[in-house]
């Protein structure tokens, strides 16, 4: 897609440029709308356009040369001075991507500290380090961080960008690939390499989670997903004497900055903190109703875990958003799993299944959550439940006396 200026329409009245929140158009000197280097194609522009001045034309798919593009390079995200974790766990599956293409494994860190924060990233088993640092990128800005890293993948070229599925992340990825005119796979799941034709082959929920789709880019590079947090495994650190860490001038500036940060307040709306939980107890559809969670909160609070919910015990109002685990919640993995009453519909699978151990409750024996399960209890979750709870107690006091 193109965004097409139809000059003698044009009547200069600015208003595509009001609406634009990235410099993507503005009135020249005799005028009249010109599209900037910075357009993202968003379309708000042809929206307000009162002239009908401005339209988006479709552009005949062509092929790049994509010899050059060799290597894996994954977005570090961070805020407040701290890495974001998501960003480790894709260096681990961006190191398992490269091996098997027998290419390099980089990062790309923006920001004020990247100094300090490439040595943390250092730990890990990655090749190169890029590091783009000034004192205006210090916090996340999209037009910004976006010229940074197009000029970043546009020097050193890599085949495949891994960039975190969180809020800063969608928004980075969505503008970066348009500014780079290549593809983008959102909220991967998994993620693996057609080795005959290098290609990555990126897997995600589509139709609602009704199917699983893997997606390739064939045409354009790099090829770039972004990865939900906890999807991948968290690598373990090296020893990396060999890393080499490269500065890279920046190419924007303050005057780049389209807005002032005056201040950060912190999110206070969701207490519960799924995503780094050892331990999840879930409840589904059959827990009946929303006094019945009781129980899942005790049996939470004696093992020192967290309480989830699927999407149906969210959308009956049992349990707040907060609490969702699949493909429109959180996204965990940890050490124990417990499914109450939840069938397993791809959806919530697709938020819980590398959990590491994963104990189904569920009197059908059908139950599609059976099949990812490493333990299975069919049975009547209200005498299953209460009896772990029991059992529990028992064993504390045991060790207690």
């Amino acid at each position: 897609m193109a965004l097409k200026v139809i000059k003698e329409n044009c009547t200069g009245c600015g208003l595509c440029v009001d609406v634009c929140a990235y410099s993507g158009i503005k009135i020249n000197d005799e005028g009249v709308a010109e599209v900037t280097e910075s357009c993202i194609l968003c379309g708000q522009c042809v929206d307000v356009c009162p002239a009908g001045a401005l339209m988006m034309e479709e552009k005949k798919a062509t092929v790049e040369d994509i010899s050059d593009y060799k290597g894996v390079m994954v977005f570090v995200e961070h805020e407040f001075g701290k890495i974001h974790s998501v960003s480790f766990e894709l260096l681990g599956k961006g190191r398992e991507i490269a091996d098997n293409l027998g290419v390099s494994l980089s990062a790309m860190l923006i920001g004020a500290e990247g100094d300090s924060m490439a040595l943390e990233v250092a730990r890990y088993d990655v090749d190169t380090i890029y590091v783009c640092n000034s004192t205006w990128l210090k916090d996340y800005q999209t037009n910004t961080y976006v010229a940074e890293a197009e000029n970043i993948i546009r020097t050193y070229k890599p085949e495949i960008v891994l960039i975190g599925a969180t809020t800063l992340g969608r928004d980075f990825a969505g503008a970066l690939a348009a500014r780079l005119k290549t593809g983008l796979t959102a909220d991967c799941t998994e993620l693996s390499v057609d080795m005959e034709k290098r290609l990555l082959l990126q897997t995600r929920p589509a139709f609602g989670g009704n199917i699983m789709a893997t997606i390739i880019s064939p045409n354009r590079r790099p090829q770039m997903a972004t990865v939900r947090p906890k999807v991948m495994a968290m690598p373990e650190p090296v020893k990396n004497p060999d890393v080499q860490i490269i500065q890279v001038q920046p190419v924007s500036g303050p005057q780049d900055m389209l807005l002032d940060i005056l201040e950060f307040i912190p999110d206070t709306a969701g207490t519960v903190n799924l995503a780094d939980a050892d331990i999840i107890i879930s409840g589904g559809r059959g827990m009946k109703g929303p006094e019945n969670f009781s129980m899942l909160f005790e049996l939470a609070e004696l093992l020192g875990g967290a309480v989830g919910a699927s999407r149906a015990a969210v959308d009956s109002g049992w349990m707040p958003y907060a609490h969702q685990v699949g493909q429109t919640g959180r996204t965990v993995r940890p050490k124990l799993y417990i499914a109450c009453g939840i069938s397993g519909a791809i959806q919530h699978l697709a938020g819980m299944q590398t959990s590491e151990n994963i104990v189904a409750i569920n009197k059908d024996p059908d139950a599609p959550i059976f099949k990812v399960a490493t333990f299975g209890i069919v049975g009547d979750l209200f005498k299953v439940v209460p009896e772990l709870i029991r059992q529990i107690k028992y064993k504390k006091q045991q060790m207690a006396s």
